[in-house]
């Protein structure tokens, strides 16, 4: 069928679905506002178009054919498409109200995503907002997830991302510790201090660091290992060795100079580095709240 033959059946594949779902070409007459014979006669020509019979005509009751059974269907698909297009002006310029679930790991949530949705709530009152702070992945939809938050080298496919900032993992050290012990002028030096890695495997003790076109690794050593940023910088500021942490963790202390950074001209390429983005199923639309809780998000962190 052509695209001009198809636009001419548009209205009566509406009709053959009220028809479809009413039973009766009287109860879709009422429906549309037309006669019963006029409903019987689109029907007839969308049958026509088709080339199959859709409906089966007896003097009791109509009943739909395996043909009509399947077009019942798409038609369906085809009215609701319509609804939803006819409400695109709506969720553009609708305000913002109801529910979103977020996840994101605990320190980001804690540091950066916190303090903007407490922003976001008291800028929208009718908008009610869940926050899971997780490290592990989130299936968002067997979790009813709305929006996640992932810090990433490459976000994942299969999701609509929007890039909120740039995460960097920075190595510090408390003044104490460093007065105390060698000089570090080269990532090679820290396999003699005393260093805090995660502990989460065996990787986690080989730390690795780039400068340009440059890369090297060393094997740390330490007394304590922990996989939570936030106890890291509590054991690092106490002086038991060098850290890396993200940089909206160590920031505070790295302001007031209870922590110093340690080989700033030098990358740190362990886990939890890269950007942070907003991670969402791909739609067709994305409704007010979302959109607006994601641009809310994005202008913050730009």
């Amino acid at each position: 069928m052509s695209t001009n033959a198809f636009l001419s059946v548009l209205p009566e594949m509406v009709t053959f679905l009220r028809v479809a779902e009413s039973g009766s070409f009287s109860a879709a007459a009422r429906q549309l506002g037309t006669t019963p014979s006029a409903v019987s006669r689109q029907v007839s020509r969308l049958e026509k178009h088709l080339g199959v019979q859709l409906i089966l005509r007896t003097t009791r009751q109509l009943r739909l054919t395996a043909a009509g059974d399947a077009a019942r269907v798409r038609c369906g698909e085809l009215v609701a498409a319509a609804h939803a297009v006819m409400q695109v002006p709506q969720q553009i310029a609708g305000t913002p109200k109801g529910s979103i679930c977020i996840s994101a790991p605990k320190a980001f949530a804690r540091h950066v995503l916190h303090p903007l949705l407490l922003q976001f709530l008291a800028q929208w009152p009718q908008v009610q907002l869940q926050l899971i702070a997780t490290d592990h992945e989130v299936d968002p939809f067997r979790e009813g997830v709305d929006l996640m938050i992932r810090v990433t080298r490459h976000p994942p496919e299969g999701f609509a991302a929007r890039e909120l900032m740039q995460v960097e993992q920075v190595l510090c050290a408390a003044p104490a510790y460093l007065a105390a012990h060698p000089a570090i002028t080269h990532p090679s030096d820290l396999a003699v201090h005393s260093c805090l890695p995660l502990g989460e495997d065996a990787h986690d003790r080989c730390w690795r660091f780039r400068q340009g076109d440059t890369e090297t690794k060393v094997v740390v050593q330490g007394r304590y290992a922990v996989n939570h940023s936030a106890l890291r910088l509590e054991a690092m500021l106490v002086g038991l060795g060098l850290c890396t942490l993200p940089d909206y963790v160590a920031r505070h202390a790295l302001e007031n100079r209870s922590a110093v950074q340690v080989l700033p001209d030098w990358n740190f390429l362990g886990s939890y580095g890269g950007r942070a983005y907003a991670l969402y199923p791909p739609s067709r639309f994305v409704s007010p709240t979302l959109r607006a809780l994601i641009d809310h998000l994005a202008a913050a962190l730009e």
